[in-house]
């Protein structure tokens, strides 16, 4: 029996918020769930984007900070029992805390501005955990925006927010965009468009060496299966591969994304 106070897994408050893992009802709501201490503290350091707080009862103790901060920021907080928290995790053990949050995407225009140095893109990329480390991994190396394409899993995904560790609060995502249509805008406000592409024409040491990184860069990053559609050099300035010196076929896309911004945003310091 749940103790006195306690919301449950049959509260109307628990029903309701189970109903974010969906994609078609977060972009209803507008809401989506944040897992975790971790990312629910990045999410509180944004208390206009917090909704509300569904925790364990041991969780105020054990991580009081979160407590502080949703009171601080009047942002309401449930004690919930076992049952009502697993009901909302992903994940096989909970770690006792969720958020409902607002959605972050932002448009196109209002992500990349004109003053933006390196944007790393996801086109059709359909694992959440993929898109979740490409942000995080984004942030990580400075960059200023992230672009999801039309066909990409939505970052909101419970796995992709997960895998993100907070860093989808700390830069600008835009999602459902057209590509093609966004290289061409992207050149013409000075940023170049290079291709991530296992086949590439040009190889990222020479990218190094010749300057080439120095330059404000949008990455294309492609599916994890197929890489980039066909015809997408047409759009780009350079498909870029990222020389294998092992015997390895390939690299997998979150690590490929590490490399190619982390390279850039090494060129970019170098210059400054």
């Amino acid at each position: 029996m749940a103790s006195p106070g306690l919301l449950t897994a049959q509260s109307v408050r628990i029903k309701q918020a189970r109903r974010l893992a969906t994609r078609a009802f977060r972009r209803k709501s507008g809401r989506f769930l944040v897992e975790g201490p971790q990312a629910v503290r990045e999410a509180l350091e944004h208390p206009e984007l917090v909704v509300e707080v569904y925790a364990e009862p041991d969780v105020a103790t054990r991580h009081r900070d979160l407590r502080d901060l949703a009171q601080f920021a009047d942002v309401p907080w449930y004690d919930v029992n076992r049952a009502a928290i697993e009901v909302l995790s992903e994940t096989v053990t909970s770690q006792g805390v969720v958020a409902v949050c607002s959605l972050v995407d932002v448009a196109l225009e209002d992500a990349v501005l004109r003053t933006a140095r390196l944007v790393a893109v996801g086109v059709q990329v359909r694992d959440p955990g993929n898109v979740g480390t490409l942000i995080r991994t984004a942030d990580a190396a400075g960059a200023d925006a992230v672009v999801l394409s039309a066909e990409s899993v939505d970052p909101h995904n419970p796995k992709a927010v997960r895998a993100s560790v907070g860093s989808i609060f700390h830069l600008p995502i835009s999602v459902d965009a057209d590509i093609a249509t966004a290289a061409k805008a992207w050149r013409e406000q000075g940023l170049q468009v290079l291709a991530a592409d296992g086949y590439g024409s040009s190889d990222l040491d020479e990218c190094i060496d010749d300057g080439t990184l120095a330059k404000p860069t949008v990455w294309l990053f492609g599916n994890e299966a197929h890489g980039l559609p066909d015809g997408f050099d047409a759009i780009v300035d350079r498909s870029v591969k990222v020389p294998i010196y092992g015997r390895a076929e390939s690299l997998n896309l979150a690590t490929a994304a590490a490399v190619c911004l982390y390279a850039s945003a090494r060129a970019h310091r170098r210059t400054d």
